[in-house]
């Protein structure tokens, strides 16, 4: 502890450390000590920080208590002053303040949100592959009772019926196939309103009790102002499937664009609530050694550009729902009889057809899948030697084993014809696997200096600027150990 307060003071004035370190191997005796600290005091005005003048009167001071008035404390007592100042400097910041049964309440709050996110995205998917999205041809902010007499059901499905959908793909359908897809939709809608009460409430006792700081509560404000905006973006991305189709061959659907900012909306909802919920009820990461420590640094370096690249391959997939670019090119690993189809580039501007063109949207979302799963597993070759904790090196297999797993649903879902159950499960995979990369993610971020600080040996790492400097303060506290045994 001596060691680690001396070196956090004297680590700011270099030059003042470097004299210090020639008084140190000339100082052997106590008498020495003396001259040692008088040294310092004439180097104090060499000091800029005023932390470090203070720190220098103090041992100054301390000195002559100990020959005068019989201290024989006082290296400890300039290490308390020093500690106290370095524990307000480089504090932990606690995003709920009320002790660890709030923070156990506030993370639980906030994993049944983003619990209930995923649920919503599961949901979602569903609704778009039976095609019951565009059931309901109205919208509601504060929702409404679903019909309840048959006359009630007669006048939605008369809407229903004046819909491009109705007209082009279901004219057969009866009214009871009509009440399952309006139920799909009803419930993706009122699931969402459910999660803005269950979020609201709980927020609003947290605020109301003094739970949640003022970092914490503008986190989560943004968070539900983005899932109230969810239902208009919703509708917004219904509304372009009801107008009619600018050819009488296409198929209505609503906009590539519109379903890729829901998707992606919601996304960034649920890797919000994830992350805050982490660092909620884990504000440091498991850090047991500096050698831990060491490692982890490196894998987040890799970590980093790999989480990027599933969340772009996780867009890439809200546009091949979006074109319904998975019907199209059911053979893996070329599509049909080529391994680029010819008409990748039809479109003008060139750049319609990445996000328009189904060739060109599925031949896109194999690479980056491929991308991912080979970045995945380079990034597990280039850990498995590393010293990191135990939980980092789990957390990287199980995320490429669901890399794999997701790539293995892809191809599935694809020479299946996309059937609704290994559509959903694709869909929940890659949500999954970017859970596993946040979690990944949030376990390698560098701990707090005090945690730093708290660790064996820190102050002996050569990966320490004052590495030499440490070495001359343990000789500085070996005299004060021989003087105060």
């Amino acid at each position: 502890m001596r060691q680690r307060n001396l070196l956090l003071i004297l680590r700011q004035n270099k030059a003042l450390g470097s004299k210090l370190l020639s008084n140190l191997n000339a100082s052997t005796q106590t008498s020495d000590q003396y001259r040692l600290f008088s040294s310092i005091a004439k180097l104090a005005p060499l000091s800029r920080r005023s932390i470090t003048r203070s720190f220098v009167n103090y041992g100054f001071r301390s000195f002559h208590q100990l020959n005068h008035k019989g201290y024989r404390s006082s290296i400890r007592n300039f290490s308390s002053v020093a500690s106290t100042v370095a524990e307000t400097k480089e504090g932990l910041k606690l995003l709920v303040t009320a002790g660890p049964h709030a923070q156990k309440m506030i993370g639980i709050w906030l994993f049944t949100s983003a619990a209930w996110v995923f649920s919503m995205v599961v949901l979602g998917g569903i609704t778009r592959l039976t095609r019951s999205g565009l059931s309901m041809t109205d919208w509601k902010f504060t929702g409404r009772l679903p019909p309840l007499s048959d006359e009630q059901w007669i006048a939605e499905f008369e809407k229903y019926k004046q819909s491009p959908e109705f007209k082009r793909v279901n004219m057969g359908m009866t009214i009871e196939d009509f009440k399952f897809i309006y139920w799909m939709e009803y419930a993706h809608r009122m699931w969402g309103r459910a999660l803005g009460i269950m979020f609201a409430l709980p927020f609003s006792y947290f605020l109301h009790k003094g739970y949640i700081t003022m970092q914490l509560g503008l986190r989560l404000s943004g968070l539900f102002a983005l899932g109230a905006g969810q239902g208009l973006v919703g509708w917004w991305m219904v509304r372009s499937g009801l107008e009619e189709p600018p050819s009488e061959y296409v198929v209505p659907r609503v906009s590539p664009y519109r379903l890729a900012a829901h998707l992606t909306s919601a996304f960034v909802i649920y890797c919000g609530l994830f992350w805050t919920g982490l660092s909620v009820v884990m504000p440091e990461p498991p850090a047991g050694s500096l050698a831990w420590v060491h490692g982890a640094a490196k894998v987040k370096r890799l970590a980093l550009p790999v989480s990027i690249l599933v969340g772009v391959t996780t867009i890439s997939g809200a546009f091949v729902a979006g074109n319904d670019a998975g019907h199209a090119f059911n053979t893996f690993p070329k599509m049909g009889d080529t391994w680029i189809p010819d008409d990748v580039f039809s479109m003008k501007p060139l750049v319609r057809n990445f996000f328009e063109n189904t060739a060109t949207v599925q031949l896109d979302h194999r690479i980056l899948a491929t991308a991912t799963l080979a970045a995945i597993g380079g990034l597990w070759w280039a850990t498995r030697k590393l010293d990191i904790h135990p939980a980092i090196r789990s957390l990287i297999g199980s995320t490429v084993g669901m890399a794999a797993l997701q790539v293995t649903l892809g191809v599935s879902t694809l020479l299946s014809y996309v059937p609704v159950s290994l559509g959903t499960a694709h869909q929940a995979g890659a949500l999954t696997l970017l859970t596993l990369m946040i979690l990944l993610s949030h376990t390698v971020r560098r701990p707090s200096p005090s945690l730093l600080k708290s660790l064996p040996g820190w102050w002996k790492s050569p990966c320490e600027p004052d590495f030499e400097l440490s070495l001359g303060l343990q000789r500085l506290v070996s005299l004060d150990q021989e003087e105060n045994p």
